[in-house]
């Protein structure tokens, strides 16, 4: 390696290291939260991580039953998502692992794709996830997300849910879909309607031992709420199938068995179709995955941070979000995100240090090599009816209620959101509801409030009363108040041409104090309208005006067509003084001083900046 050659590998480096720094991104966090560490706090980490690897282990089989696919992808992606996490990620209870929200997504989207093309494709896919979150981390996307509305979460979470339990039906039942189905994009109608049609042939003891399998979970759940319901669940109605099988010949579908052979790292591979086909095939499937599981995410250290009084830091959670899903790529696991009961289990057995959520990725590890060869004893039904009770659980109907009841705009967002994941991939609903909720909280932002002012006989400003007339009819006193950014920028104009139909109407005082967002749509909007007013003979005046938005009127050439006469910076130890300027200038404009100015003002701080 030439000199030349090794210099610029250096100063790459250096750049790279500059740029994380700046961005405030920690390249190796784990480094300082092992502070005061004792053999207490070991024993306490030691008891969170096998809390927390009872439930990872057979929750990672129930999202790969979710996505459809062998339920060791799920294991795997648990195990090493929680080792590889906690050394990137700036929360120290986070768990991360394969979610609901993201296996719903798999499954939905890679309806089209044959089931051969699910294996084949899936490391690709979770590598593109990971690279697009460590790409967003270093740019502090993640601060983006709190802007997308809740409406949206609930609605996508509930239509899933409801798509899930529909999918799971069929493993309940023993029965399975016909061609005409699994070869289409599954959506809860075509779901629905191929097993109903294939619901002649249910097998009862499948059905009954599933049933069975609910029922016990949902009595102990709710009676032993600190114990791992959910594997013991499994556990034992594994066990009872075994019994019932030897006693007296029952035969269920189970799952297939796996080795460590098995297990072996699946890296990416490229089709025949060729790289850049299958990165087109892939990108938008990618994009939302990654955008789930950075939203799910941030909520998740969002509420952790809320429970133990820290502050959250989201970018840096999503780096480790993405470095997670790398090291699940090249293991054969699924997409991963931070998994928000996980998390809490580990918060509320006392974990000290990211050293128990390590310690739960290495007992997943370890049973994935001792009970593998066990696999084909876990009937099918039973983590069905497993899925199908989780998937009902996360349906918030308080979250529900108050999404329908607190605006009209939530319960639009969250009613579409929830149809659209009815009946189209879960990938496009999300982002449907996204637009819908960007697209309402646009239109009420554009609605700028605009009144017209007045000043009493002590010289305060008060709302103009429909009643009185304008003490100085020639001069209106409009206070602008929100934001004019493009969206608002027209009804502005329209608003304040409006108010100018008064014929005795001379001069406009726009009150800007509280206006903000002030971009080139509305700077053009804003010229065209004093344009306007001059060639009727009528002239504006701006008072109150900030810093921001002073410059960039300044910065735009405004001033050439308002006249920096006309313009008043606001006073923050006198509010009203910009507005005695703005309509002495008023009287210079009309020639007369006939108007008497009684505004209340500290003659020490008169001063115009």
């Amino acid at each position: 390696m030439t000199r030349r050659v090794r210099w610029l590998f250096r100063r790459l480096g250096q750049q790279v290291k500059s740029f994380i720094s700046e961005n405030s991104i920690d390249p190796l966090p784990i480094r300082g939260g092992f502070r005061g560490y004792n053999p207490s706090s070991l024993r306490t980490d030691a008891t969170a991580g096998l809390n927390v690897a009872l439930l990872a282990f057979p929750q990672g089989m129930a999202y790969a039953v979710i996505a459809d696919l062998p339920i060791q992808y799920g294991i795997v992606s648990g195990a090493v998502a929680a080792i590889i996490a906690p050394i990137f990620a700036g929360s120290k209870h986070t768990i991360l692992g394969p979610t609901n929200a993201t296996a719903f997504m798999l499954f939905s989207s890679f309806a089209a794709f044959s089931a051969k093309d699910h294996i084949f494709y899936l490391p690709m896919l979770v590598l593109m996830v990971g690279i697009l979150l460590i790409i967003g981390a270093l740019f502090r996307v993640a601060e983006l997300v709190q802007y997308v509305s809740r409406s949206v979460v609930v609605g996508y979470i509930a239509g899933a849910a409801i798509l899930i339990i529909a999918n799971q039906a069929r493993h309940l039942m023993g029965v399975e879909l016909p061609p005409t189905v699994t070869n289409s994009p599954k959506t809860f109608f075509t779901i629905l309607q191929g097993t109903i049609a294939e619901a002649h042939h249910t097998h009862w003891q499948t059905l009954a031992l599933g049933i069975a399998t609910f029922v016990f979970w949902l009595i102990f759940s709710r009676k032993f709420k600190k114990l791992p319901i959910f594997a013991i669940t499994l556990l034992v109605m594994s066990g009872a199938y075994y019994l019932l099988q030897k006693l007296v010949g029952w035969q269920v579908a189970t799952f297939d068995s796996f080795s460590v052979s098995d297990l072996a790292p699946n890296l990416p591979e490229i089709s025949d179709r060729g790289f850049f086909s299958d990165i087109s095939r892939l990108t938008g499937l990618a994009f939302s995955i990654a955008f789930l599981a950075s939203l799910e995410n941030s909520v998740m250290s969002k509420t952790l941070a809320s429970r133990a009084g820290e502050r959250p830091d989201v970018n840096q959670d999503m780096l480790s979000v993405g470095i997670a899903n790398v090291a699940a790529a090249v293991t054969g696991g699924m997409p991963a995100s931070g998994s928000l009961t996980r998390s809490a289990l580990n918060f509320a057995s006392g974990a000290v240090s990211r050293l128990s959520s390590i310690i739960s990725g290495l007992l997943c590890i370890a049973g994935l090599l001792l009970l593998g060869d066990f696999m084909h004893l876990v009937p099918k039904t039973c983590l069905a009816a497993l899925v199908i009770g989780i998937a009902a659980s996360v349906i918030n109907r308080r979250h529900i209620r108050i999404s329908l009841y607190a605006t009209p705009s939530d319960a639009a967002v969250l009613i579409t959101t929830f149809v659209a994941a009815l009946l189209l991939p879960l990938n496009i609903a999300i982002f449907l509801g996204v637009g819908i909720s960007v697209m309402l909280y646009l239109h009420a932002a554009s609605r700028p409030y605009l009144t017209e002012y007045e000043f009493s006989e002590k010289g305060e400003l008060r709302e103009a009363g429909e009643k009185r007339a304008r003490p100085m009819p020639a001069i209106s006193i409009v206070h602008v108040e929100g934001d004019l950014f493009f969206g608002a920028s027209e009804l502005f104009r329209t608003q304040i041409q409006k108010t100018s139909l008064d014929p005795d109407l001379r001069v406009i005082i726009l009150r800007l104090k509280n206006a903000r967002h002030l971009d080139a749509t509305s700077v053009v909007a804003l010229e065209e309208l004093v344009q306007f007013l001059l060639a009727h003979k009528r002239h504006v005046i701006i008072s109150g005006a900030s810093k921001e938005v002073f410059r960039v009127l300044k910065n735009s050439g405004t001033f050439e067509v308002i006249g920096r006469e006309n313009v008043f910076l606001n006073s923050a130890k006198n509010p009203n003084l910009s507005t005695r300027y703005a309509l002495k200038r008023a009287q210079v404009l009309l020639g007369t001083t006939e108007a008497d100015i009684r505004i209340f003002h500290d003659s020490t701080k008169d001063k115009l900046k």
